[in-house]
């Protein structure tokens, strides 16, 4: 027996998409097998490591653990989303340019955590950004560099007025 699918109406990354959808089918395999945004990487598939992170109606959530009927009429970010116009957005530049990725796995998800961080606090502290990323895993970096990409970027950011996301 098959599942009824289900209507939603979601917009990612500001593009509207209207998709049939099973009850039971994963917002992260929905985003990267529909809609072929293979930049949110599966890792745990528990919820814990953070590797699957977007941001909902801004706020992060693990898309692992969430159903793709649950973001039904919302906004949905993916790492796709954060360059514009064909510039990378600070966030990427800082983690290119202060190495705050290695093998990059962890990348989309702890990218898409700092700017909920950066659109709550614009300006914050090094414990700050420690605290925050400290639920998204990185087993590569020691997450200083992380740190030091976030407030990098903040910093670009306050000096260009840019929105987080």
């Amino acid at each position: 027996m098959t599942p009824t699918a289900c209507t939603i109406n979601v917009t990612v990354n500001g593009h509207p998409h209207v998709a049939e959808v099973e009850p039971r089918r994963l917002l992260v395999d929905f985003l990267r097998e529909d809609l072929g945004l293979a930049g949110t990487h599966i890792g745990c598939e528990h919820g814990v490591c953070g590797t699957c992170t977007v941001l909902l109606n801004g706020a992060s959530i693990r898309s692992c653990i969430t159903f793709a009927v649950q973001a039904d009429g919302a906004e949905i970010s993916t790492v796709e989303g954060l360059a514009r116009g064909g510039e990378m957005h600070p966030l990427q530049d800082e983690f290119s340019e202060k190495q705050g990725l290695q093998c990059g796995y962890c990348t989309p998800g702890m990218l898409m955590r700092a700017c909920e961080i950066l659109a709550e606090n614009p300006d914050p502290t090094p414990a700050e950004v420690r605290s925050a990323i400290a639920s998204n895993l990185c087993r590569c970096t020691g997450y200083q560099f992380i740190t030091e990409a976030v407030i990098g970027a903040a910093a670009r950011m306050r000096a260009t007025k840019e929105v987080a996301s």
